[in-house]
């Protein structure tokens, strides 16, 4: 994604959960103004997301939780296999996995497969990586896995840019 299109989308008016995770309440745009968001799309159901992806996330969120103005926030972006992936199910996977940060659950509107969110960042599958300035702004959409050092380093470096 170029620079030019990333600056067309902002988390916030993109970002539409039915329920939340490891919060007591939902995660508004205030909470996350000023922040370097990291958001996690991904399915518990999805092999590379379960073996590879949720472990690196919780590494990074171990590491960054300390720093002020980072956060990482988890979305559950269900695209198939809906009835075996509902809320009971993700509670469950998610202290099975030891995840802590915040997930939400992305919303569905009747006649579309993709989930809200999903659609409205353009994802192509899961899993996948947004990291967001602190401005709000959508820098990437990554599918796939990257190494932990390259989150991190992309975070930070994101943090220290002059806002």
């Amino acid at each position: 994604m170029n620079d030019a299109s990333a600056r067309t989308l902002r988390l916030a008016p993109a970002l539409s959960a039915d329920r939340w995770f490891n919060t007591p309440r939902p995660l508004t745009a205030a909470d996350l103004d000023g922040k370097v968001v990291l958001l996690y799309a991904f399915q518990m159901l999805c092999p590379l997301c379960v073996h590879e992806a949720t472990p690196l996330v919780n590494r990074v969120h171990r590491l960054t939780r300390d720093r002020p103005g980072i956060e990482v926030v988890g979305l559950h972006t269900v695209f198939e296999n809906h009835e075996a992936m509902g809320p009971q199910a993700l509670a469950g996977y998610l202290g099975s996995a030891g995840v802590r940060f915040p997930v939400g659950v992305d919303r569905h509107e009747p006649g579309h497969d993709a989930p809200v969110t999903m659609r409205r960042l353009q994802l192509i599958g899961t899993p996948s990586f947004v990291p967001v300035d602190r401005q709000g702004v959508v820098r990437d959409r990554i599918f796939g896995v990257l190494s932990e050092q390259a989150l991190i380093s992309r975070l930070e470096r994101m943090q220290a840019e002059a806002g």
